[in-house]
């Protein structure tokens, strides 16, 4: 039997520059496109790359968008995030902010209409998208990120840029830079991703009114029983009796709770459900792993939605959602690591470049539970917290900003990491137009340009 081999050694390649841009956004979800948008106002070359075959990454899985009021029902997420979602209330595709008791506030969006609108509103700003495109590595000169490379069914290729943002969702960039990263608790336990999936042909009206009729039996965590007779979309969070008993009967939930969001369109309803512990969103193995045994719940699922829960009696599974919903990977070390005291005491950042108020949500990352925490109002996110540790002409923005395990599960909701978003893509301008690194930028022109042009920042 032959010595397994373990590793070989790559030859040194010559690869071709598709492009040298001002500034290259790696990553084309709620931050990447905000924050290319916002690089590009000024009429910079700005590139986004995205892995998948579309953009708007988690607002195309299924999920409301949380956080664009806080808690004491104020907007506070403005700027560049409200005018994509003006764009698409345009096209009948996107909810007002409605108050939440548990989760501030939802912006129901259509996923189908998102990717559409979102490549729209970027080719308008003359930024080049290049979809199917993966981030292979970075190029460094010294502690200096240079550009990066990808691969493509092209091949392998570089792309040059004075500044990259990195939006990746998973750090990906800062982390082959040679930025120190951090993964989960102190036992390296990550919140569990979900797999959402949609259901038709769902009497909406019937599940509304029987928890607002019959409080005691329908019993939902934190959202009083009123809500659901005054709004005919809404995020339903609990039922827990009802998943007890369906567990009782001998199927298999991975949650303890029912969590329901209804769409735009009438009778269909988003599942967010499906829940497999332990899955590293930076492993392949891991990941593939999770999406099967996701799939695997949703069977399980759905017998309980239709036979326990009303409304769902003639249901029908109409699709899932394009890829996992994952909560937590790798975070930044940066010049600020944003804490749980941060958030639960509103704190306040000379240097704040965004405001956010969604509770620590941490979804447990072991057993099937969730624990939530609200501060009462709203606390800062400073600019800091988006430059990281030892590289320069980098930014990240998104939920793998500089933060402990608990205030990643504040801040990584897709309103506050949109509101970065434009925070990242506006600094890397800066720093392009001024000739300085993103860490040498004045901040506090930033914040006159981000209130100038309409984002919301306290006073």
């Amino acid at each position: 039997m032959k010595e397994q081999i373990v590793s070989i050694e790559e030859q040194g390649k010559n690869l071709p520059v598709r492009s040298q841009v001002d500034v290259l956004v790696v990553g084309g979800g709620p931050s990447g496109i905000i924050a290319a948008k916002a690089a590009a106002e000024d009429g910079l070359k700005v590139m986004l790359i995205e892995s998948r075959s579309f953009l708007g990454g988690n607002m195309t899985i299924g999920l409301p968008i949380l956080g664009f009021l806080g808690q004491k029902k104020n907007q506070i997420i403005t700027g560049l995030p409200q005018k994509f979602i003006d764009r698409l209330r345009v096209r009948n595709a996107a909810s007002e902010h409605r108050p939440c008791p548990l989760h501030m506030s939802i912006t129901i969006v259509e996923p189908e209409v998102v990717k559409a609108e979102a490549f729209e509103m970027l080719e308008e700003s003359g930024i080049e998208v290049l979809l199917y495109t993966s981030f292979a590595d970075v190029i460094m000169e010294g502690s200096e990120i240079k550009g990066v490379t990808i691969e493509s069914k092209a091949g392998r290729e570089a792309i040059l840029a004075k500044v990259v943002i990195d939006c990746s969702g998973d750090a990906d960039v800062a982390y082959r830079a040679g930025v120190p990263c951090e993964k989960g608790n102190q036992q390296g336990g990550v919140q569990p991703p979900t797999l959402m999936f949609s259901l038709g042909n769902v009497d909406t009206d019937k599940l509304r009114f029987s928890i607002a009729e019959e409080p005691r039996t329908y019993l939902t965590d934190f959202i009083p029983n009123e809500y659901f007779g005054q709004n005919n979309q809404y995020i339903v969070v609990g039922l827990r009796s009802l998943v007890q008993k369906a567990k009782a009967d001998g199927l298999k939930l991975p949650t303890d709770r029912t969590i329901v969001i209804t769409g735009l369109e009438k009778g269909e309803a988003w599942i967010n459900m499906t829940r497999v512990n332990g899955v590293d969103g930076t492993d392949p193995v891991s990941l593939t792993r999770g999406e099967l045994e996701a799939r695997r719940q949703i069977t399980d699922i759905f017998k309980y939605l239709k036979g326990y829960v009303p409304g769902f009696e003639n249901a029908f599974l109409s699709r899932t959602a394009p890829f996992l919903g994952i909560r937590e990977t790798r975070r930044i070390v940066g010049k600020y690591i944003m804490n749980r005291e941060d958030i639960l005491s509103c704190a306040r950042f000379d240097d704040a470049v965004a405001v956010a108020s969604y509770p620590l949500d941490i979804h447990h990352p072991v057993g099937g539970d969730c624990t939530l925490e609200w501060s009462g109002d709203c606390y800062d996110i400073p600019y800091r917290s988006l430059v990281p540790l030892k590289v320069e002409n980098l930014l990240v923005a998104g939920r793998t900003i500089s933060t402990t395990h608990e205030a990643m599960s504040a801040i990584r909701v897709m309103a506050p990491c949109m509101a970065m978003g434009e925070a990242a893509g506006r600094a890397a301008k800066a720093a392009v137009r001024d000739g300085v690194f993103p860490s040498e930028i004045s901040v506090s022109k930033l914040r006159k340009e981000l209130l100038d042009k309409g984002a919301y920042l306290r006073p």
